[in-house]
Protein backbone atom coordinates (compact mmCIF):
# COMPACT_ATOMS: atom_id res chain seq x y z
CA UNK A 1 0.00 0.00 0.00
CA UNK A 2 1.21 2.87 -0.64
CA UNK A 3 0.43 6.69 0.05
CA UNK A 4 -0.92 7.55 -3.51
CA UNK A 5 -2.91 4.61 -2.68
CA UNK A 6 -4.67 6.01 0.67
CA UNK A 7 -4.87 9.89 -1.22
CA UNK A 8 -6.97 8.63 -4.26
CA UNK A 9 -10.07 9.38 -3.20
CA UNK A 10 -9.04 11.93 -0.48
CA UNK A 11 -7.79 15.21 -0.75
CA UNK A 12 -5.45 17.51 0.22
CA UNK A 13 -5.96 20.64 1.04
CA UNK A 14 -3.49 23.59 1.87
CA UNK A 15 -4.05 27.15 3.70
CA UNK A 16 -5.77 25.80 7.21
CA UNK A 17 -6.04 28.31 10.00
CA UNK A 18 -6.74 26.36 12.86
CA UNK A 19 -6.17 27.99 16.31
CA UNK A 20 -6.28 24.92 18.24
CA UNK A 21 -6.08 20.86 18.04
CA UNK A 22 -9.73 20.83 18.52
CA UNK A 23 -10.54 23.21 15.87
CA UNK A 24 -8.06 21.52 13.54
CA UNK A 25 -9.73 18.23 14.04
CA UNK A 26 -13.14 19.73 13.40
CA UNK A 27 -11.72 21.37 10.08
CA UNK A 28 -10.16 17.91 8.83
CA UNK A 29 -13.23 16.04 9.76
CA UNK A 30 -15.48 18.05 8.09
CA UNK A 31 -13.39 18.29 4.85
CA UNK A 32 -13.08 14.08 4.99
CA UNK A 33 -16.68 13.58 5.57
CA UNK A 34 -17.98 16.41 2.50
CA UNK A 35 -15.14 14.26 0.56
CA UNK A 36 -16.64 11.06 1.34
CA UNK A 37 -19.70 11.79 1.85
CA UNK A 38 -20.19 10.77 5.47
CA UNK A 39 -21.29 12.51 8.72
CA UNK A 40 -18.59 15.35 9.77
CA UNK A 41 -19.97 14.51 13.49
CA UNK A 42 -19.50 10.70 13.58
CA UNK A 43 -15.49 11.26 11.82
CA UNK A 44 -15.10 14.25 14.66
CA UNK A 45 -16.20 12.14 17.50
CA UNK A 46 -14.26 9.00 16.53
CA UNK A 47 -10.97 11.16 15.95
CA UNK A 48 -11.48 12.97 19.18
CA UNK A 49 -11.93 9.66 20.78
CA UNK A 50 -8.90 8.21 19.61
CA UNK A 51 -7.35 11.84 20.72
CA UNK A 52 -8.21 10.99 24.29
CA UNK A 53 -6.35 7.65 24.33
CA UNK A 54 -2.76 9.67 23.45
CA UNK A 55 -2.04 12.33 21.02
CA UNK A 56 -1.26 11.57 17.05
CA UNK A 57 0.80 14.51 17.12
CA UNK A 58 4.33 11.91 16.11
CA UNK A 59 7.03 14.83 16.21
CA UNK A 60 8.36 16.97 13.52
CA UNK A 61 5.51 19.30 12.84
CA UNK A 62 3.46 15.97 12.17
CA UNK A 63 0.07 14.82 13.29
CA UNK A 64 -1.78 11.58 11.60
CA UNK A 65 -5.03 11.46 13.39
CA UNK A 66 -6.56 8.36 12.60
CA UNK A 67 -9.21 6.44 13.34
CA UNK A 68 -11.81 3.30 12.49
CA UNK A 69 -14.90 5.29 11.26
CA UNK A 70 -18.15 4.17 9.98
CA UNK A 71 -19.97 4.40 6.82
CA UNK A 72 -16.47 3.55 5.28
CA UNK A 73 -15.94 1.37 1.81
CA UNK A 74 -12.40 2.11 1.96
CA UNK A 75 -9.28 3.02 3.78
CA UNK A 76 -8.73 6.76 2.45
CA UNK A 77 -6.12 9.44 3.41
CA UNK A 78 -6.32 13.12 3.27
CA UNK A 79 -3.46 15.57 3.78
CA UNK A 80 -3.47 19.54 5.42
CA UNK A 81 -0.93 21.66 5.75
CA UNK A 82 -1.84 24.82 8.38
CA UNK A 83 -1.01 27.96 7.70
CA UNK A 84 0.65 28.18 10.89
CA UNK A 85 1.93 25.38 13.22
CA UNK A 86 -0.52 24.71 16.26
CA UNK A 87 -0.29 22.80 19.80
CA UNK A 88 -1.17 19.43 19.51
CA UNK A 89 0.26 17.84 22.19
CA UNK A 90 2.94 16.24 20.24
CA UNK A 91 5.15 14.03 21.56
CA UNK A 92 8.23 16.23 21.14
CA UNK A 93 5.93 19.46 21.70
CA UNK A 94 6.78 20.76 18.35
CA UNK A 95 3.73 22.65 16.90
CA UNK A 96 1.99 21.08 14.65
CA UNK A 97 1.77 21.91 10.27
CA UNK A 98 1.16 19.25 8.73
CA UNK A 99 -1.56 16.40 9.24
CA UNK A 100 -2.33 13.42 7.37
CA UNK A 101 -5.88 12.25 8.50
CA UNK A 102 -5.91 8.69 8.23
CA UNK A 103 -9.81 7.30 8.02
CA UNK A 104 -10.73 3.16 7.80
CA UNK A 105 -13.30 1.41 7.54
CA UNK A 106 -14.55 -0.64 10.84
CA UNK A 107 -13.60 -4.30 9.65
CA UNK A 108 -9.89 -3.04 8.10
CA UNK A 109 -8.15 -2.68 11.18
CA UNK A 110 -5.07 -4.48 10.29
CA UNK A 111 -5.06 -2.28 6.93
CA UNK A 112 -5.29 0.50 8.81
CA UNK A 113 -2.30 -0.21 11.04
CA UNK A 114 0.13 -1.30 8.07
CA UNK A 115 -1.20 1.97 6.38
CA UNK A 116 -0.84 3.90 9.41
CA UNK A 117 3.07 2.92 8.99
CA UNK A 118 3.65 3.54 5.86
CA UNK A 119 2.69 7.17 6.32
CA UNK A 120 4.56 7.50 9.56
CA UNK A 121 8.09 6.11 7.08
CA UNK A 122 7.28 8.55 5.01
CA UNK A 123 6.53 11.81 6.94
CA UNK A 124 9.12 10.95 9.31
CA UNK A 125 11.64 11.79 6.68
CA UNK A 126 12.93 15.64 7.06
CA UNK A 127 13.27 16.49 3.83
CA UNK A 128 10.49 15.36 2.64
CA UNK A 129 8.41 17.17 5.56
CA UNK A 130 10.13 20.26 4.77
CA UNK A 131 9.40 20.08 0.81
CA UNK A 132 5.91 19.92 1.58
CA UNK A 133 6.50 22.68 3.54
CA UNK A 134 7.86 24.65 0.34
CA UNK A 135 5.50 23.23 -2.34
CA UNK A 136 3.32 26.24 -3.87
CA UNK A 137 0.29 24.16 -3.98
CA UNK A 138 -2.16 21.02 -3.33
CA UNK A 139 -0.84 19.25 -6.56
CA UNK A 140 2.84 19.86 -5.77
CA UNK A 141 2.02 18.66 -2.29
CA UNK A 142 0.05 15.61 -3.71
CA UNK A 143 3.18 14.65 -6.32
CA UNK A 144 5.78 14.85 -3.51
CA UNK A 145 3.79 12.43 -1.05
CA UNK A 146 2.65 9.82 -4.37
CA UNK A 147 6.62 10.16 -5.45
CA UNK A 148 8.04 9.71 -2.35
CA UNK A 149 10.25 5.82 -2.82
CA UNK A 150 7.89 4.28 -0.76
CA UNK A 151 8.33 0.53 0.74
CA UNK A 152 5.74 -1.91 -0.04
CA UNK A 153 5.88 -3.73 2.76
CA UNK A 154 2.96 -2.22 4.28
Amino acid sequence: MTLHDLLKDGVVVSGLRPTSKKQALHLVANKAAEAKGISAEDVLKTLLERERLSSTGVGGGVAIPHALCPGLDTITGFFFRLENGIDFDAIDDAPVDLIFLLLAPDAEGATHLRALAQVSRVLRRPDVRQKIRNAPDEAAILALLCDEPQSNAA
